[in-house]
């Protein structure tokens, strides 16, 4: 009798578990209500759509990229939130378009009534940590270690561990963990990626769930790369050879990050976000963009479009997408993930949660990409962008991405491109009112207070800045500041 019991339980058992697993959807299977994943953001610095070996580079091989590509969702039309740096970081961080937040360009700090991702997850009991560039503090120049005091340094704005520089970074680098400078050795890449796994094992080993950022300083100009990591471009021009051997030594990292995680056994149930923060340079053979228009500072594809990939084996089922996505994404998304209370966070949010898209595709974004750099304006809908472009002179441009993905052929050129009816076009309505919606925001009117709080810096160099010159003198002949500071 004790024998028939026992089976019985055992149908019942496996009964209820195929029930459920049928009928549970997808987001909960595996998984318990309380659990969730922890979170790696990773970014490269100018690194273009076409820079890696499953974008079809003709010479350069990122297996890592290439395996957590084929293990994760790896987006096709994914865009950078600006063509330049630091406004793309704020939207990462903020899910909001640049100009929003006070980051009109490369330089500018985020101004401190923004709510962060790191802020909303600290709230759902994350432990925080940023590894690396920061360049959210207003201050311009090659990167130095941020000072303990600086307003706007990361810990303002929800990590609690910080490893940090202002700007791009090299070789050998000079970092600062919370304000005290620690120098190192080695490739910039591999040593931050080392640093933040630091916290991550301090975070397993507590238990509790991690967030991480890790923003690079490769492939930025300078570069800097070891001789065996450019052994295999040697008929390349010089230039070129740094670059790309930078590149190799940061897939590498990205190998050491998988291998941690794995390790640490917490690959599964971890999400890594890996992309970069704008589109490829110019001057490059082989090129960086993949055959698209623009480079960096531009606003058509090859300065906005950017490799991207989200693994998470535990959700994200493998595959290439074609919807169209941005880091403006990663705050609702992450939102989501987490089942955070989204109360805080400051409004309007520009992007939309890709949750859906981890499971299975979406054939149609609800809501248009925007753009706003230099007070130029470009709305993405689909297959459809609209631009308002030109930095001296601005005119509007119509490309349909589907059947023209490198602009040639603009569908406004028969029009008087600087007095267009807008109205009478599909997104010109859309893009009247992300403008109107601009101004609002730049004026302070998201804010509660219902205006900017006075006392955000304007950019400026910290080579000029009176808090470094303690500083300048032992840093003078250091190889990465040595050209800028030769006249100060």
């Amino acid at each position: 009798m004790k024998a028939k019991w026992t089976m019985t339980r055992l149908f019942l058992l496996v009964f209820y578990a195929t029930f459920l697993c049928a009928s549970t959807p997808f987001w909960l299977q595996g998984a318990t209500l309380t659990e969730a994943p922890n979170i790696v953001l990773v970014m490269a610095d100018d690194q273009g759509w076409g820079q890696t070996s499953y974008n079809g580079h003709a010479r350069l091989k990122t297996p890592n990229l290439d395996a957590m590509a084929a293990n994760g969702l790896r987006f096709n039309r994914f865009y950078a939130a600006a063509p330049v740096c630091s406004p793309t970081r704020a939207s990462v961080l903020t899910g909001r378009t640049n100009r929003r937040t006070g980051v009109e360009t490369h330089g500018y700090a985020l101004r401190r009534q923004e709510f962060t991702l790191a802020q909303l997850l600290k709230k759902q009991g994350y432990a925080t940590g940023h590894f690396g560039k920061w360049h959210l503090n207003g201050l311009r120049g090659p990167g130095a270690p941020v000072l303990g005091d600086d307003t706007h340094h990361p810990g303002v704005f929800g990590f609690d561990q910080w490893l940090s520089v202002t700007n791009f970074f090299d070789r050998d680098p000079l970092l600062s963990r919370q304000g005290k400078f620690e120098e190192f050795s080695g490739d910039s890449s591999e040593v931050v990626v080392d640093e933040a796994i630091k916290f991550m094992q301090q975070q397993v080993a507590a238990e509790q769930p991690f967030f991480a950022v890790i923003w690079f300083g490769t492939p930025h100009d300078p570069f800097v790369a070891s001789a065996d990591d450019m052994s295999e471009f040697a008929d390349l021009e010089p230039r070129t050879q740094r670059q790309l051997g930078e590149l190799v030594a940061m897939d590498r990292s990205i190998g050491t990050l998988r291998s941690a995680l794995r390790k640490a056994h917490v690959a599964d149930n971890t999400l890594v976000w890996f992309t970069s923060d704008n589109g490829g340079l110019p001057r490059m053979d082989p090129p960086t963009t993949g055959g698209l228009r623009g480079f960096k500072r531009s606003l058509y594809e090859g300065g906005l479009r950017v490799p991207a990939v989200v693994e998470w084996p535990a959700r994200v089922k493998p595959r290439v997408t074609e919807f169209p996505a941005s880091s403006l994404d990663i705050v609702p998304t992450l939102a989501e993930v987490t089942g955070a209370d989204t109360a805080d966070l400051v409004q309007p949010q520009d992007g939309c949660s890709l949750v859906k898209l981890f499971e299975t595709e979406i054939e149609t974004r609800e809501k248009p990409i925007p753009f706003s750099f230099l007070n130029q304006f470009v709305l993405i809908d689909n297959d459809q962008k609209l631009m308002f472009v030109g930095e001296k002179n601005p005119t509007y441009e119509l490309y349909n991405l589907k059947t023209d993905p490198q602009e040639k052929n603009n569908l406004l050129k028969t029009a008087d491109a600087k007095s267009i009816n807008l109205e009478s076009y599909p997104l010109g309505g859309k893009l009247v009112e992300f403008r109107k919606s601009l101004q609002r925001s730049i004026a302070g009117a998201d804010y509660p207070e219902g205006h900017v709080r006075a006392g955000e810096p304007g950019p400026h160099s910290w080579m000029d800045d009176q808090r470094y010159q303690p500083y300048i003198e032992a840093w003078r002949t250091r190889p990465e500041f040595k050209p800028w500071l030769k006249n100060k």
